[in-house]
Formats: structure tokens, C-alpha cells, sequence
């Protein structure tokens, strides 16, 4: 009984959280090189990351995802019907293909079907999403989601009823699940963690995300609590610029200890569904000559050693991104981890600090402060 009891007051002192393990797979840029498609893939679908993070309306990058290796499992509706999903900080909505849906991409991946879910209330609401290859478009309905054991009921999220171009055919993943705020998501959809929190269904209004490296297991995103395992080098809290996206005021970034980029300051976006640093074009050519990458990114591998770290200056402190991060490799060939982008000149510089940054670092995403926490990783 004292041992019951014991156990029972150790999970209320942890309070309520749950961990939703990631799995690492290859991403859709891997899937389309062994397949011989990717150079006809990118010709056919021409795009700008920025128009993400830049919308005239509900405007989001589609092809921000093909390199995202990273996702989770979740359920929807009673009895719950699975789906894989992209944990996304870069956007805010809940969608998954839907029985209703006749695309391509929608037959070969898992589809919600509302008739075989007890709690599905529908709407006459609709849904879209506009990308650079076409549109996703769907109804909205609510339903119960369950996140690692965390059952969030009356969920509203959108079923696709069609889905852009062949582009999601070759997606390993279904749907998206949106973590920044309400202020961008699609028709005026409450995100999954904001319901989380209105129902306290987690013990603090923050979630934390740590990827692995390499070919290393044990991904996740931890909802309600932050893992004092990944934080032995204590924290480094930055004030967010904007309440939308992740968004961060930096310095400068920095290599050999003289500024190479955003040297009069710069936002930046802390994106779990960005799997590469995307850069404004003009830093990013910048980066490239005194990298030695060629035009295509491409760089010797012998020479990785001996590249400096890239410095961002964030909040007074550095926060440095190791050579052994920023290059990619791959069947023997080394690339940099790098992507330019246009961004809209009244806007200023917007950098976004995709997994190339968020591997290195333990990420706090602290909506309680508006604030975002990065722990350095050994």
C-alpha cells in the first residue's frame, strides 16, 4: 500500500506530460533521388520557401516538407484510426486525407473515415490551404485526438477532400500537425496544444522537442514538461518578436568571429518542419563562396573538417551549429544543409532554423512566456 501510494505521488509531483516518440525516416527529397525523379520533380514544382511565412492568405511552402524526416503518430475519432504526422512549428492547423478524397495522393495513404467514428461531428465549414503546386482543399469536423495518451476532445481539423498536384503521393507521411499559434492557422481553426491547454490537459502551457542525430533513435516531442536529461547546460530563454510563428529577433551570425550575415539584425523562425537552414538569397551566396560549396551545394568531403562553426547571435549569447551539422551526407556525397529564399524586402531578413539547428540544440516552446528555450546538446 505505502509503495501505491508512493508511486501515485511521484506522478503527481511529475505532473501531467506526454512524450510522443518521433521516428526518423527518409524524406521525400531521399525517395525521389533513389527513384531517378527528383531533377523532373523540381522542374515541374518551382517554388519559394518564404511563401510559408509570407501569406497574401492561407498561403504554406508545400515543398517545405520534402526534406522532413522526422514524425509522429497520432489517432483521430472513437475507434481511433491512425495517422503519421509532421509535428509542425511552422504552422498552426490539424489535417489529415479523408475518405472523400479521390487524389493520387490520398489513395495511398492512410484516410479518416467519419462514418466509422462514433464521436465525428461534421460542419459546413470549409477548408483551404493554398501551396505553390495547388491547393488543398477539405471540410472541417471535430473529433477526439489522442496524442500519446492525451485525448483532446471535440478537435476540430480538416479532412482533405483533394490534395495538390502529385506532390503528397510520395510524402512517408499523411497529415500535419500545427504547433504555432492561432493567429495563422486556417480558417480560424484552434490548434491542437491550444485545446490542450484550455482543457489543462497538460501540467505547463509549453511542449519541447529534441531530434536525434544521424541515424539515432529516440526522437520525440514531450507535451506539458521539459526532460532535465537534455538540459544539463541550462537554458537559454529568447522573447519571441511576433505571436505566429516561432519568432525570434537575432544579432548576427557569425564564422571565424566576424559577421558574415544579418549584420544589422534579422528574424528567424524556429521551425520543426523545416528540415534545412533556409537563408535570404543574398546571405546564402554569401555563405556558399566562403564555404567552397559549389553553385548546386555540393562540397568535398574531405574538406568538412576543417569548416568553421556557424555562429548565430541570439539575445546576447552565441549559439553555434557545428560543420558536422550544417553538411549533409549522402551516398558518399557531402552537400550543404543550406537553402536560399526569397523574402519580401519590407519585411527585412527571415531566417529559419530548421532541424540543422534544432538537432544541436534541446528546443523549449513556451507559450505560458511567449518565449522559445535552447539547451546546447552534447
Amino acid at each position: 500500500m505505502k509503495l501505491l501510494l508512493l508511486l501515485a505521488l511521484v506522478g503527481l509531483a511529475q505532473g501531467i506530460q506526454t512524450r510522443v516518440p518521433l521516428r526518423r525516416m527518409k524524406s521525400l527529397r531521399q525517395r525521389l533521388q533513389e527513384q531517378g525523379l527528383l531533377e523532373s520533380f523540381l522542374e515541374q514544382h518551382p517554388y519559394n520557401l518564404a511563401a510559408k511565412y509570407f501569406p497574401g492568405i492561407a498561403v504554406e511552402g508545400l515543398e517545405n516538407y520534402m526534406d522532413d524526416e522526422y514524425f509522429g503518430t497520432i489517432s483521430i475519432g472513437t475507434p481511433p484510426q491512425e495517422f503519421t504526422v509532421v509535428f509542425d512549428t511552422g504552422s498552426s492547423n490539424l489535417w489529415v486525407p479523408s475518405v472523400f478524397c479521390s487524389s493520387p495522393a490520398c489513395r495511398n495513404h492512410n484516410r479518416f473515415n467519419p462514418a466509422e467514428s462514433s464521436t465525428f461531428l461534421s460542419t459546413n465549414d470549409t477548408l483551404f490551404i493554398a501551396y505553390g503546386t495547388g491547393s488543398m482543399t477539405g471540410v472541417l469536423g471535430y473529433d477526439t485526438v489522442n496524442v500519446a495518451g492525451i485525448n483532446v476532445r471535440n478537435q476540430i481539423f480538416g479532412l482533405a477532400e483533394t490534395e495538390p498536384g502529385d506532390f503528397f503521393y510520395y510524402t512517408p507521411f499523411d497529415g500535419i500537425l500545427g504547433l504555432a499559434f492561432p493567429s495563422i492557422a486556417s480558417s480560424g481553426a484552434t490548434p491542437v496544444f491550444d485545446n490542450m491547454m484550455t482543457e489543462n490537459l497538460v501540467d505547463r502551457n509549453l511542449f519541447s522537442v529534441y531530434l536525434s542525430r544521424d541515424g539515432q533513435s529516440g526522437s520525440f516531442v514531450l507535451f506539458g514538461a521539459i526532460d532535465p536529461y537534455y538540459t544539463t547546460r541550462g537554458i537559454s530563454w529568447i522573447p519571441l518578436s511576433a505571436e505566429t510563428y516561432w519568432q525570434i529577433t537575432m544579432e548576427s551570425v557569425s564564422m571565424n568571429g566576424s559577421p558574415v550575415a544579418c549584420s544589422s539584425g534579422c528574424q528567424a523562425i524556429v521551425d520543426t518542419g523545416t528540415t534545412l537552414l533556409a537563408v535570404p538569397i543574398r546571405a546564402f551566396r554569401t555563405l556558399m563562396r566562403r564555404l567552397g560549396a559549389s553553385s548546386s551545394g555540393e562540397i568535398s568531403c574531405g574538406a568538412v573538417s576543417n569548416l568553421p562553426d556557424l555562429v548565430f547571435h541570439i539575445h546576447g549569447r552565441e549559439f553555434p551549429v557545428p560543420a558536422r551539422a550544417y553538411v549533409l551526407r549522402s551516398n558518399g556525397y557531402c552537400s550543404l544543409g543550406l537553402q536560399g529564399m526569397d523574402t519580401p524586402t519590407e519585411d527585412g531578413e527571415l531566417w529559419i532554423l530548421g532541424d540543422v539547428f534544432i538537432r544541436e540544440y534541446y528546443v523549449v516552446f513556451d507559450r505560458a512566456n511567449d518565449r522559445v528555450g535552447l539547451s546546447r546538446l552534447p
